[in-house]
């Protein structure tokens, strides 16, 4: 596995083509335009695209809803529909590829193979598995390139990735099925984390609101401790951690053999076989 983080203006030698601006796909398109991308490079496929969005992405010089030739060969096209729609999308996507075009698909559970049969032969792939604090510029992606995806391609999908935060780079597919339950569905498991120990405050006599208060900063704070430390976070967790204190008091608790390591392999599996199902 490899990681990057790419930095400064951004410049994919020809349009791009984003086939679906939905929230992951306009936070990816946010995140091109602050990155410098020339809007008159930027052409914007999806029919339920707002009239205000697609009239500001026209003001700014991209291209709404065009037909296929009516543009240059893409050099990259972001598809970023829905998973339910992707079969009746996919030949959107077609039409415009070309022999340099790379095809990057953040689609869940749709495997390289799939989006394949839908492309032209040979057509280069990147298979991406981003999260939704992509929203805020600071979502982590995973990725997969299919055979036919060269050193430059490969390059370009980093870039526009990595618009929307950290990407990190695997070389066998089957990956991405637990990258989904780890990152992709992480998300969800922390805002849960915050909810729950929002009502464990409650039950301990805390009013709702500051509990809520607690543990939403509490969560938000140790989050930008990790990204800032060096430490590891088995670290991190000690040096909080006085002997027979209160934190280790609780971390008995979820530290038992029936506790959060346990329950989380759980819900990893069964987010992974979830993953595995949904791609057939």
């Amino acid at each position: 596995m490899t990681a990057s983080n790419s930095a400064g203006p951004l410049d994919p030698g020809g349009p791009v083509l984003l086939v679906g601006a939905g929230k992951m796909g306009g936070a990816l398109l946010d995140g091109w335009l602050a990155r410098g991308l020339d809007p008159r490079l930027v052409a914007v496929v999806d029919p339920g695209l707002p009239e205000g969005a697609a009239a500001a992405l026209a003001a700014k010089g991209a291209t709404v809803a065009p037909e296929p030739g009516a543009i240059e060969q893409p050099s990259a096209i972001l598809f970023a529909v829905k998973p339910q729609v992707a079969a009746a999308a996919l030949p959107t996507a077609a039409a415009f590829a070309g022999p340099r075009t790379v095809v990057v698909s953040i689609l869940a559970g749709t495997t390289l193979a799939t989006l394949g049969a839908g492309l032209p032969p040979e057509t280069a792939i990147v298979r991406a598995m981003p999260n939704t604090p992509a929203a805020v510029g600071r979502g982590i992606t995973a990725c997969v390139p299919n055979a036919h995806v060269s050193a430059g391609q490969k390059a370009l999908a980093d870039a526009l990735l990595s618009a929307a935060g950290a990407v990190e780079w695997v070389g066998d597919e089957a990956l991405i099925d637990a990258v989904t339950g780890v990152s992709g569905s992480g998300p969800a498991y922390v805002f849960l984390l915050v909810e729950t120990l929002a009502k464990a405050g409650v039950a301990a006599g805390l009013p709702a609101d500051l509990a809520a208060r607690l543990a939403r900063a509490t969560v938000e704070g140790s989050g930008e401790l990790l990204r800032l430390s060096p430490d590891a976070p088995e670290t991190l967790r000690k040096n909080v951690t006085s002997p027979n204190g209160t934190t280790a008091a609780a971390l008995a608790v979820l530290m038992a053999d029936d506790g959060l390591d346990p329950l989380m392999e759980r819900a990893v599996r069964a987010a992974v076989t979830r993953a595995r199902e949904l791609a057939g």
